[in-house]
């Protein structure tokens, strides 16, 4: 009983302790009269509601653009075959690359019915080339592609900034751009000088760079462009610090490559050992592993191999690329 009441006892006083804190310590310790007086002194004069209410608006234009990049972040996920082949700097119609797909797959699966692979290797052989290798070409074209756009990208637009501080109109200064820029940054100037001579306004055409270089870099220079054209401001002053934040970025991306290196080089000696000791087997006694492609069983073996290896690359690809 006697541990009972100093436990209740205990309780009783720490409840009221803490009532006591809540509301009482902020009077004697003055903390509610110092909150009175900075939101006094918060309190905007005439002049500068007006600054702040341009604040508020181009607070609220950066959030909107902000929301546009999320929706667009959204609909990347799902691109269509005709703007990934726009993407990765090929002229082909969709139509085209599903045909040529097509043929590279029947001409493998032809190539391993001759070679007695059997069925299911042909098959699977068939698959990859029809749809493996042609989407995976597809994704590195599109990446070299957006390198070569990234790596020439801050150059450009310090060619904008000093034509803009020599006098020079945006449009102007970016045609100077598309005339000396290397590709694929021409081509993707000289699309937006023609998409604004058809009669689009220029941060539009500025702002649909991101669907052609779905790159945050491309975004970021869109949406400069769009902010400026809608409320003004110091352009040059702009460009620059987007001149300045695309190095840093460049700068991070290659530190984070440097840092990640002895993990791709890691990755990619543990994917290529399989490979690589089936060969030297092959070629030191080919009737002992041949036995992989010509039976039925070691064919379901060989196909069950290739998956769980492909599982294995995909997961330490994932592992080794850093997103920032």
């Amino acid at each position: 009983m006697k541990m009972q009441a100093l436990a209740l006892a205990f309780l009783a006083a720490a409840a009221i302790g803490g009532l006591a804190w809540v509301f009482i310590y902020p009077l004697l310790s003055g903390e509610r009269k110092a909150e009175n007086r900075r939101a006094s002194i918060a309190k905007p004069e005439p002049g500068a509601r007006q600054v702040d209410k341009n604040q508020r608006s181009r607070r609220e234009q950066v959030e909107g653009s902000l929301k546009d990049l999320e929706a667009r972040r959204q609909k990347e996920k799902s691109v269509p075959l005709s703007s990934r082949l726009t993407q990765a700097g090929l002229n082909w119609s969709p139509r085209k690359f599903m045909i040529l797909s097509g043929i590279l797959a029947v001409a493998c699966f032809a190539m391993a019915m001759l070679l007695g692979g059997g069925l299911l290797g042909a098959v699977g052989l068939a698959f990859a080339a029809g749809f493996g290798v042609p989407r995976w070409a597809l994704s590195f074209l599109k990446t070299r592609r957006e390198k070569n756009f990234l790596r020439a990208l801050p150059d450009a637009v310090d060619v904008i900034v000093r034509g803009i501080k020599a006098g020079l109109p945006l449009f102007e200064s970016i045609k100077v751009v598309a005339a000396d820029a290397p590709e694929p940054l021409k081509s993707e100037f000289l699309a937006i000088i023609e998409t604004q001579a058809i009669g689009m306004p220029l941060g539009d055409a500025c702002a649909r760079l991101f669907q052609r270089m779905p790159v945050p870099e491309a975004n970021f220079f869109g949406i400069v462009i769009a902010i400026q054209q809608k409320s003004g401001g110091n352009l040059s002053e702009a460009l620059g610090n987007l001149s300045k934040v695309l190095r840093d970025r460049k700068r991070m991306a290659e530190k984070i490559q440097a840092m990640s290196m002895e993990a791709k080089a890691s990755a990619g000696i543990i994917g290529s050992l399989p490979p690589i000791v089936m060969l030297l087997v092959y070629l030191s006694t080919p009737e002992y592993i041949s036995l992989l492609w010509t039976h039925p069983t070691g064919q379901l073996m060989l196909v069950g191999c290739v998956i769980w290896m492909s599982i294995g690359i995909f997961v330490m690809k994932r592992m080794i690329n850093f997103d920032f």
